[in-house]
C-alpha cells in the first residue's frame, strides 16, 4: 500500500469523550507511524491545550492549529513554519465596540499566548479548562497579530446575527466560524483559512497525492478538510453534513475508538 497521509482532528475525533485519547488510539496511530504512514494532528485548537496530545502520541510530524491558520514542528525551530493571522487592529476594534455587536468578552491567541479582554466572567464553566489565565488584551500588551480571535456572546444573541454583521465590517479580511459547539461562540480566523489549508500544506510537504490523503473529522471545521481528502471518513457521532461530506463514516463513535478501528482495518495494520 502507497504512504498515506492521515489527518486527525481531535475533539470528538481522535479523543474519546473524557478529552482523552485511549491506549488503543495510541496503539494503532503509533502502528500506523511506524508503517511509514504520515499522521498529523489538523485541530481547531491552540497549540498550547493540543501539544500534550501530540507529546502523547509520538508524532515526528507538523502539527496544524487554529484550523489551519498555524503549521509547525513542536519543540523545534522550523523554516517551513507558517502562520496566517488576523490583524490586531480588528481586535482591538472588537473589543472596543463588543456591545455594539453583542459581544461579552474578546479572547485573541497565537502559537504561545493567548489575551483575554474580561477573563473574569463570561467564560462558559465547561470551557474554564480551553482558556487558563491569559494576559489582558489591550493596544500595549498585545503587539502581534493573532492567529485566532475568540468572541463569547451575550446569552440572547443570534450567532448567525451577530456573525452577519461581522463579515459586513471586516469580510474581505475574516472568516467567521461558529466555536465550541452549542455555546454562543464564534471564531473569527484569517479570510479564506480552513482546515483544507493545512492539509493541503502536508500533502505538498509530503508529496502525497490527494488520493493517498485519509482525514478523519466530526464537525463543522472538519467540512473542508474532510471535501479536500482524497478518502475523508466521517465519525459516526459526526454532524449529519460531515456524514454525508464524507467518502465513509466510521462504524463506532469516538467514544469506542470508531478512528483506530478505521484505520486499522484500512491499513491491514
Amino acid at each position: 500500500m502507497d504512504r498515506k497521509l492521515i489527518a486527525i482532528d481531535l475533539d470528538g475525533t481522535t479523543l474519546n469523550d473524557n478529552s482523552k485519547i485511549s491506549l488503543r488510539t495510541k496503539e494503532v496511530l503509533q502502528k500506523a507511524q511506524n508503517a511509514g504512514h504520515i499522521i498529523s494532528i489538523v485541530t481547531g485548537r491552540p497549540y498550547r491545550i493540543s501539544g500534550n496530545y501530540y507529546e502523547e502520541l509520538g508524532l515526528k510530524t507538523p502539527m496544524i492549529n487554529f484550523n489551519g491558520a498555524l503549521g509547525h514542528m513542536p519543540n523545534q525551530e522550523w523554516d517551513k513554519e507558517y502562520g496566517y493571522t488576523v490583524r490586531k487592529d480588528i481586535t482591538f476594534d472588537l473589543m472596543e465596540n463588543h456591545a455594539d455587536f453583542g459581544i461579552e468578552n474578546v479572547v485573541a491567541e497565537d502559537k504561545l499566548h493567548s489575551w483575554v479582554n474580561a477573563s473574569d466572567h463570561v467564560v462558559p464553566a465547561n470551557l474554564t479548562a480551553f482558556f487558563p489565565k491569559a494576559t489582558p488584551l489591550n493596544r500595549t500588551s498585545m503587539q502581534v497579530n493573532p492567529n485566532s480571535v475568540i468572541l463569547f456572546l451575550s446569552a440572547h444573541q443570534n450567532r448567525d446575527a451577530v456573525k452577519a454583521r461581522l463579515l459586513e465590517r471586516y469580510g474581505s479580511e475574516i472568516t467567521v466560524n461558529v466555536w465550541g459547539g452549542p455555546d454562543p461562540i464564534l471564531e473569527v480566523s484569517p479570510r479564506g483559512i480552513e482546515k483544507a489549508v493545512g492539509v493541503d500544506f502536508l500533502s505538498y510537504l509530503y508529496g502525497i497525492r490527494r488520493n493517498d490523503i485519509l482525514a478523519f473529522g466530526d464537525e463543522s471545521n472538519d467540512y473542508t478538510m474532510l471535501s479536500y481528502a482524497g478518502w475523508g471518513v466521517a465519525m459516526k457521532n459526526g454532524t449529519e453534513i460531515a456524514r454525508s461530506l464524507a467518502k465513509d463514516v466510521t462504524a463506532k463513535t469516538n467514544d469506542e475508538d470508531g478512528m483506530a478501528d478505521y484505520i486499522e482495518k484500512y491499513l491491514s495494520l
